[in-house]
C-alpha cells in the first residue's frame, strides 16, 4: 500500500491515478460549511443537532447520537450495554482492528468465530458453538455492507439472551428484506469516516433503543457531564471528549441529501465489475483460475467496497506483488482486511489465526478494488483488463 509521500506523489504526478475510494464534495457542500465557519459556531451545536434529528428520521424515529468517530461509537455502545471486565464478546477476525480493540477496552474479551467463506461475514452457524456463561454480546460487522443474516442474527440474541451491537461502519443505506440496517434491532455503529459511502470527514453514530440509552451517550461522550438550569453542572460518571462538530454535522447533512444518488451509482458500477471481469477472464482463457468476487446482491448491500480474493495457490506472486503493479498502472487498492488475529497485541494475547482458518486465508488474499460514486464506466473496464493481465501474467494454470 502506498505511504503517504508516494501517494502526494501520484497525485501531483501528470499521469491519471485513480485511489481505491475518493469522496464526493460539491460546491454546496463547501458553501455550506462557509456558512458554519462564519456563524461562529464550529464545534457541538444547531447543526449537530439537526443531523441528529435528520439520522433519526431516516432510522424510523429511533434514537441516534452522533460522534467524534466510529470507534468512539463501538466503545459506548459496549459501555451502554454494561459489558466490561471479565465478560466475552463474539466478533468476526476479519475487520478493521477497531471492531475488537474497542473490547478490549472496556476490559472485556474478543472471542473471534470464523467466518463464511462466500459472504466473508462472520459464519453464524459457528457462533453457538462459542458462546459460554461469560458472554455477553455477538459484534459482527457488515463488511463492504453486505449485512450478515438479520433474522438468524437476532434470534441467536433472543436464544441466549445476548446483547447485539452492530458494527455497521461499512453499511449506511444496507437494508435487509427492505428495512434499511438501524431502522431495527439492538445498537448499531455507524462509520462516518472519509472513505465512507456517507462521510463527514471523521465522525460516527449510534442508533439507540430508548431515550434514556440516547442521554447516558450524551454523558460518554462529554466527559459524563450533565447540566442543570443556566450554571449547573454535575459529573457522575467517567466519560470522555468524543463530540462531532457542526462542521461535520453540515457536510452529514449534504451527504444525506445525496445519498440516493451515490447509492444508484454505485450499484451501476458494482453491475459493471461483475460483467468486466468475467468478459476478461473468459476472453484471456482463465476459465479455471478461482478469482472470487463478492456476493453479488444489488438489493440489501451498498456496495461500500468491491472485494475480491486472489487465488494465490494458482499463481507465481503474492499480493503486494498484484497491487504494487497495479499501482503502476495507476490503479489504487487496498486490503480490508488482514485476519486481526496475525496482529502482534493479538498474538502475545495467545491468539492464533490458525484458529480461524477461512478468516486466515481470506485475511492474506483479499484485495478492495477502487470504488466510488465518480468513477467512470471505462475506469472499471481498465481496472478489469489491469488485475486481469497481472493474474495471467503469473497464473500456474
Amino acid at each position: 500500500m502506498p505511504n503517504l509521500s508516494e501517494l502526494l506523489n501520484l497525485y501531483m504526478s501528470s499521469e491519471p491515478f485513480l485511489p481505491f475510494t475518493r469522496p464526493s464534495f460539491d460546491q454546496e457542500t463547501i458553501d455550506a460549511v462557509a456558512a458554519v465557519l462564519r456563524s461562529g459556531w464550529v464545534t457541538s451545536g444547531p447543526k449537530l443537532l439537526e443531523f441528529e434529528t435528520t439520522l433519526s428520521e431516516y432510522f424510523h424515529g429511533r434514537p441516534v447520537r452522533c460522534f467524534a468517530n466510529g470507534t468512539a461509537t463501538m466503545r459506548i455502545a459496549l459501555q451502554i450495554a454494561g459489558i466490561g471486565i471479565g465478560d466475552e464478546v463474539i466478533t468476526t477476525p476479519i475487520s478493521w482492528v477497531a471492531t475488537s480493540n474497542v473490547i478490549l477496552g472496556v476490559g472485556a474479551k474478543p472471542i473471534f468465530v470464523d467466518i463464511d467463506a462466500v459472504t466473508r461475514n462472520i459464519d453464524l452457524n459457528k457462533v453457538s458453538a462459542a458462546i459460554t456463561p461469560k458472554t455477553r454480546a455477538i459484534m459482527p460487522v457488515h463488511l463492504a455492507g453486505l449485512p450478515v443474516d438479520m433474522d438468524q442474527l437476532y434470534a441467536l440474541s433472543k436464544q441466549n439472551n445476548l446483547r447485539i451491537i452492530e458494527d455497521a461502519a461499512q453499511a449506511f443505506g444496507s437494508q435487509w428484506k427492505g428495512e434499511r440496517i438501524g431502522s431495527f434491532g439492538d445498537l448499531v455503529s455507524f462509520s462516518f469516516q472519509a472513505n465512507k459511502n456517507l462521510t463527514t470527514i471523521e465522525g460516527g453514530c449510534l442508533v439507540l433503543n430508548n431515550i434514556n440509552e440516547a442521554k447516558f451517550a450524551e454523558k460518554l461522550r462529554l466527559q459524563g457531564l450533565t447540566r442543570q438550569g443556566m450554571d449547573g453542572m454535575d459529573v457522575d460518571i467517567l466519560g470522555g471528549k468524543d463530540n462531532l462538530t457542526d462542521i461535520n454535522a453540515v457536510i452529514g447533512l449534504q451527504q444525506l441529501k445525496k445519498l440516493s444518488t451515490y447509492q444508484a451509482r454505485r450499484v451501476v458500477l458494482a453491475r459493471r465489475y461483475f460483467n468486466a471481469i468475467r468478459e476478461k477472464l473468459k476472453s484471456t482463457g482463465l476459465h479455471n483460475l478461482h478469482l472470487e468476487l463478492p456476493v453479488e446482491n444489488f438489493i440489501d448491500s451498498n456496495w461500500h467496497m468491491f472485494q475480491v480474493v486472489l487465488p494465490l495457490e494458482q499463481l507465481n506472486c503474492d499480493r503486494a506483488q498484484v497491487m504494487t503493479e497495479l499501482k503502476d498502472l495507476g490503479i489504487g487498492t487496498g486490503v480490508h482486511y488482514p485476519a486481526i488475529t496475525g496482529f502482534t497485541l493479538y498474538k502475545d494475547q495467545g491468539y492464533k489465526t490458525l484458529d480461524t482458518p477461512v478468516a486466515e486465508r481470506i485475511g492474506r488474499s483479499i484485495l478492495t478494488l477502487p470504488l466510488f460514486p465518480d468513477m467512470a464506466d471505462e475506469d472499471i473496464d481498465r481496472i478489469a483488463s489491469g488485475i486481469v493481465g497481472i493474474l495471467k501474467k503469473y497464473s500456474k494454470i
